[in-house]
């Protein structure tokens, strides 16, 4: 969503890709959830139109694959969504856990219902990123419930609670431009317990009128949740970080390195010709790619082996935690290269291993239950300059051994 908030096509009556109609259902905030105003008017497309016709299947509308269909409200028509994922859905996360197009997989706020919910029918709040809005529907399958989708720019609720967008201002707006007290005759709204940093219940309640009730962690705890009278229990406030759950985080981060390390092997490959007869080609092929091997040992080592071993890796900073991971793999590799290297080419080898492996681990400090925001910046003002601090050693160390061979 930009700046101006245009929600064009809330709830899947979005324009077609080749259309550029910004007249689908939700387009100001009076309107959220409503069907084009002019009745028999064509939006983006022909001018003939069949004043009978289901106004979301007129020309220059795209239905999401994951509305089953639509249902009239005291609040307009609000989209029902199917609680069984398809392949198109498979292939969005699979697409997002690769890092590819990740920042856009998002869906429309507003209202959303799943089954046949009435006026008291529990509201369940959550945030626009695709990927989560499809692990809640998926579980909600025999449940009746009101959806309320909060604008958190496609950010998941925890990493949106931190940055403040799932925050208390964006649940009273919502509630708000929907109409929500027009729709359910109780004042409750089911947030995700780890929406709890960015929400503050109680100016939830002054700001809108309705109680913020806190749901489960984990979205396959909510049917139990809400069979037990809304009221979790001690497992079901729980946080994990199971070997599964870092594993499906391993993609991601990695996804993000190649832009970045291609200019990292293209300055290695160039400072490694750097030497006493000014510039080598033969020295920046050959130790360009011991520079390579260390760039991908220290990925591999920080990015890969540091999360799937996290419980067992002595320490409690990710920083330490990757530097210790970085040293085994460093060590490795310089006893690998050892009959090639001179001594100061194998420190600097073992310090970017180190180095590079120590920084990726702590991308994964804001994906655990294992440290706070707070901490996270403290740990980072501590290690980044140790880590720059070994490159930087590392980067002298290696320039200066092509002038003592």
């Amino acid at each position: 969503m930009d700046a101006k908030e245009q929600e064009t096509g809330v709830c899947c009556g979005k324009p077609a890709e080749s259309s550029p109609c910004t007249c689908g259902f939700g387009t100001d905030a009076e309107k959220l959830n409503e069907p084009p105003a002019t009745a028999g008017a064509a939006c983006c497309g022909s001018s003939v139109v069949d004043p009978e016709s289901d106004p979301f299947e007129r020309p220059g509308y795209d239905r999401c694959g994951f509305v089953e269909d639509f249902v009239d409200t005291p609040v307009g028509t609000i989209p029902r969504v199917k609680t069984a994922l398809d392949r198109s859905d498979f292939l969005g996360t699979l697409k997002a856990r690769l890092g590819i197009g990740r920042d856009n997989y998002k869906i429309s706020p507003g209202l959303y219902c799943i089954g046949n919910p009435g006026p008291d029918a529990p509201v369940l709040v959550s945030a626009n990123y695709k990927l989560t809005f499809d692990t809640l529907r998926k579980e909600l399958a025999g449940v009746h419930a009101w959806i309320l989708i909060l604008d958190t720019r496609g950010v998941n609720v925890w990493c949106a609670a931190g940055k403040k967008t799932f925050s208390t201002a964006e649940v009273v707006r919502r509630v708000k431009l929907t109409g929500l007290e027009k729709l359910v005759r109780h004042r409750d709204l089911i947030l995700p317990q780890l929406s709890a940093t960015g929400v503050a219940a109680h100016l939830v309640r002054k700001g809108c009128g309705f109680r913020v009730l806190w749901g489960p962690v984990h979205a396959k705890d909510l049917r139990a949740f809400l069979d037990n009278g809304m009221k979790a229990d001690e497992a079901m406030r729980r946080v994990s970080f199971s070997l599964t759950e870092r594993m499906v985080l391993v993609p991601v981060e990695v996804s993000h390195l190649p832009k970045y390390l291609l200019w990292v092997l293209l300055a290695g490959f160039v400072l490694s010709g750097i030497g006493a007869d000014f510039f080598s080609f033969h020295a920046a092929g050959v130790r360009g790619l011991m520079i390579a091997a260390a760039c991908i040992t220290g990925i591999f080592a920080g990015a890969v082996v540091t999360p799937i071993l996290l419980p067992w890796i002595p320490g409690i900073r990710f920083s330490l935690k990757g530097a210790l991971t970085g040293v085994l793999a460093g060590a490795a590799l310089v006893g690998w290269l050892w009959s090639k290297t001179t001594g100061w080419e194998a420190l600097a080898l073992f310090l970017l291993t180190v180095a590079m492996s120590s920084y990726l681990a702590m991308n994964f400090t804001g994906a655990t239950p294992f440290t706070s925001p707070s901490g996270v910046e403290k740990e980072m003002r501590r290690a980044i300059p140790l880590q720059a601090g070994a490159l930087l050693i590392s980067l002298i160390a290696w320039i200066g051994s092509a002038f003592s061979l």
